[in-house]
């Protein structure tokens, strides 16, 4: 169960990895030998084609201009990315390939979807079920998108990344004093790394654990929201940090990281975005479903009011599509999950 808790932490860095990659692109962009050596330790994988991931050339022509990637942070502490591990945090880096712009969404693990062969399920288990082809999948089918590259990332990642860097520095509130301390205490544990208390309100260097520690509070005004928020000041915090190391210190911080990331993203892939990475920025962070209501049934799930309305927002915040008809396939499986919990509003 504390492991589990602390995993929500993990998504801090899951955002971070795919500018880590960017960064090392610029600074060694000049250089093909050496990305190749530095990107040859991930961990690669294949997937199958886009039409096993349910990409149709309907959805494919509606998103003509977005790269969309998916990141999985699964529970698992070892090197193990495979079936049995489910993806406790899942976020979609969306790419505008013509202004740079990039915008995070997050996918609520809990969300109630459809799995292809296993029915309306947590979202979660996809991962687990199916490894990355079965969540991207997933995803393409109830979300109408057009994934076909992931990274995923598993617990013994987390705090070592912050440390990597040295720390970084954030603004700690007398509210969230109160809740710190306890996540510090359970994040050490499983972590197997000392930490100390934070005692005062105050802008600090934090290190790795107390890093995950503030993000993982939820409790204070804003309640997930918030804790959302705390998310991405880290990210910044983390980004900054890193655009300002030496090159032998990103290098380090590269052989540490990249070692525990699992994908199918190639240099070819990864050079595409060299000639224009000056353009790229974070400019929105999304989570996703925007409407739901909890229901427990075998288990609680968080159930999307509708899956199709939610997913016309979506195409419209994250796309730009102001009109956007679902395909057919959202609309059956969001009839389906309104015909299974009753809950149409």
């Amino acid at each position: 169960m504390l492991e589990k808790k602390v995993n929500k932490g993990i998504s801090i860095f899951l955002k971070i990895l795919f500018i880590l990659i960017l960064i090392l692109v610029i600074l060694f962009g000049s250089t093909f030998f050496y990305i190749n050596v530095k990107l040859n330790k991930i961990q690669k994988v294949e997937l199958p084609s886009n039409e096993e991931l349910g990409i149709t050339a309907s959805i494919a022509q509606n998103l003509t201009g977005y790269k969309n990637i998916a990141i999985f942070g699964v529970d698992s502490r070892t090197d193990d990315y495979g079936v049995g591990n489910r993806s406790d945090c899942i976020i979609i880096v969306s790419i505008n390939n013509d202004t740079g712009e990039i915008k995070l969404i997050s996918v609520y693990r809990d969300t109630y979807v459809n799995i292809d062969g296993y029915g309306l399920d947590k979202i979660t288990h996809a991962y687990s079920y199916g490894e990355a082809s079965l969540a991207i999948k997933t995803l393409n089918k109830n979300l109408d998108l057009n994934i076909n590259d992931f990274i995923t990332v598993n617990f013994d990642s987390v705090a070592n990344a912050v440390d990597k860097l040295g720390g970084i520095q954030l603004s700690i509130t007398s509210d969230e004093i109160k809740y710190i301390n306890n996540y510090i205490d359970e994040t050490s544990k499983v972590t197997g790394k000392a930490s100390t208390h934070i005692l005062e309100p105050g802008t600090y260097t934090v290190d790795g654990v107390q890093a995950v520690s503030y993000s993982r509070i939820r409790y204070t005004n804003g309640g997930d929201y918030k804790r959302t928020e705390r998310m991405r000041t880290v990210i910044e915090a983390m980004f900054n940090k890193l655009k300002f190391k030496n090159i032998n210190e990103i290098n380090a911080f590269a052989d540490t990281i990249l070692p525990e990331v699992y994908s199918n993203i190639s240099l070819t892939d990864i050079l595409t975005f060299v000639p224009n990475l000056s353009k790229y920025k974070i400019t929105q962070s999304i989570g996703w479903p925007y409407v739901t209501k909890g229901k427990t049934m075998d288990r609680w799930y968080g159930i999307p009011i509708t899956l199709e309305s939610n997913v016309i927002q979506l195409h419209k915040e994250a796309f730009g599509n102001i009109n956007y008809v679902p395909s057919d396939t959202v609309k059956s499986i969001s009839n389906s999950i309104i015909n299974k919990t009753g809950y149409s509003n």
